[in-house]
């Protein structure tokens, strides 16, 4: 017999059925124990991506108030910036000062275009309040009949409703 190898004596051998219910018995502790904790790191992971989730959702939500925010505060100005174009005089129309403000109009336009913020296209569209804020009535089918101050919507939010005047039909 070599060193590494033991002998039991006769007396100190456990039974056999004994030894394998025994380790069977442990065995199966330990595979509802291994069950039971890769059950918890499951759960912890779903856990936590839905968290993830929810949190990049959050801030996205955030994010679309605030700008949505900064553009309505915005909006004045551009209305204003366009009156003031639309006001020029005659004789100025083609000075290169009122060419100096079209263009910045046309920077400002394309910078809320490239946030996502278009016009809503409101002259002769049928009257949608959800789209326009009727402010003026006449004579006429359901439509859209001029436009006081423009609507714009960021994606499919609107973020000013256009001030319009609308045809009512005569009952």
């Amino acid at each position: 017999m070599t060193e590494n190898e033991q002998t039991w004596p006769a007396a100190e051998m456990p039974p056999d059925g004994d030894a394998t219910a025994a380790e069977g018995d442990e065995l199966a502790q330990a595979v509802a124990e291994r069950d039971a904790y890769l059950d918890q790191l499951q759960r912890s992971v779903a856990e936590f991506a839905n968290y993830r989730r929810r949190t990049e959702q959050e801030r996205d939500r955030a994010r679309e108030q605030a700008n949505t925010a900064l553009v309505r505060d915005l909006l004045p100005v551009l209305d204003d910036l366009q009156d003031g174009l639309s006001h020029a005089p005659a004789n100025e129309a083609e000075s290169s000062f009122v060419d100096g403000f079209r263009l910045v109009e046309q920077k400002f336009r394309q910078v809320l275009e490239r946030y996502g913020v278009a016009r809503i296209e409101s002259e002769g569209a049928p009257f949608d309040p959800s789209l326009h804020e009727a402010v003026d009535f006449e004579p006429g089918g359901d439509t859209v009949t001029a436009v006081y101050r423009q609507g714009y919507r960021a994606g499919p939010q609107v973020v000013r409703p256009a001030m319009v005047k609308v045809g009512r039909k005569q009952a």
